[in-house]
């Protein structure tokens, strides 16, 4: 059963990989010079931090069948209160720290009222998305809050021997990510509680603590890209992250894991997530109304949830 998952993650892993090289291609032949062009190749990737760091903490929620609606309006607030913090102070590291310490506690109160309380986590999830953009909103009154300090922009514009810093930042976490879920006992909690609740439940994983533990590491991510984000733009706005969710949502389903949880990776929703921001970017190079890609980006997830299902329900059938 093991080999025939990783089997079906891998083939889909290999379905992804060569649909992304094909868009590439198309693209380079289409657009020539202005896609392939460092400048524009840059732009994708550091435009794709946040997103991706959204989309591997949203792997791990996943991955146990929940779902987080809240991501957008966490690393909103991370980001208003650190730019907060540095008007009124100055102090990089400590606005950094403040944005840190919002993600795991929205985090971690996502956790409290979904694995705790046992509020479904479409619900709960809502209400934390709603009631922490009104938080924004009071906090900000609607206006842009401006970064000034360099210290702190240099997260979101810096580089390091040529390759910008939230790309190293995206890679180290991913990296981490990846060695949670695969070779520590807690990653396979995640599994086995995917899996099937019940029977990780009896076979001593404590369940409450596992599921806990996916929305706080979910809400660290949306702090950190909360930084990524505000560092990069220069300032805090009121509507940041506002929709960001569901691409996250689509590069993790993209990537190959499963709605229902107990099933997939993080590397993979890299792949995903380069699906969904070079869809943006051929969208963008060629002219087209920046309101049509929300009707792209919804036939992405509609036509991925429909491969979901049918893969399940053919693994069903193969058992």
């Amino acid at each position: 059963m093991k080999d025939k998952m990783k089997l079906s993650v891998n083939n889909r892993e290999g379905t992804l990989i060569i649909t992304i090289s094909v868009i590439f291609v198309a693209m380079c032949i289409l657009k020539g010079e202005l896609f392939y062009a460092r400048s524009n190749i840059e732009a994708i990737f550091s435009n794709l931090a946040y997103d991706l760091l959204l989309a591997c903490g949203m792997t791990f929620v996943i991955l146990t069948g929940g779902i987080d609606l809240s991501v957008g309006s966490i690393l909103g607030l991370a980001g208003v209160l650190a730019s907060g913090i540095l008007e009124s102070t100055g102090n990089a590291g400590a606005a950094i720290l403040v944005a840190l310490a919002v993600g795991i506690g929205c985090g971690a109160v996502n956790g409290f009222f979904v694995a705790v309380c046992e509020i479904p986590p479409f619900i709960s999830t809502l209400g934390m998305m709603t009631l922490l953009r009104g938080c924004i909103l009071v906090y900000t009154k609607g206006s842009p809050i401006p970064i000034k300090v360099d210290a702190y922009k240099f997260f979101g514009k810096g580089t390091v021997a040529g390759v910008p810093v939230p790309v190293i930042i995206l890679i180290i976490l991913f990296l981490i990510a990846h060695y949670v879920l695969t070779q520590t006992s807690y990653g396979r909690s995640i599994y086995a509680f995917g899996g099937n609740r019940e029977a990780a439940r009896l076979s001593g994983i404590s369940v409450r603590f596992t599921e806990w533990m996916a929305y706080t590491l979910n809400g660290l991510m949306c702090g950190v890209a909360g930084v990524i984000l505000t560092a990069r733009l220069g300032s805090a706005q009121s509507t940041s992250g506002t929709g960001i969710e569901m691409d996250a949502i689509a590069a993790v389903i993209l990537g190959g894991t499963s709605l229902s949880g107990g099933v997939g990776f993080v590397l993979p929703t890299v792949v995903g997530a380069m699906i969904m921001g070079i869809i943006d970017n051929i969208l963008t190079l060629m002219n087209v109304n920046p309101h049509a890609t929300n009707i792209v980006k919804g036939a992405v997830i509609l036509i991925a949830v429909l491969v979901d299902k049918k893969v399940k329900d053919l693994s069903a059938k193969a058992e």
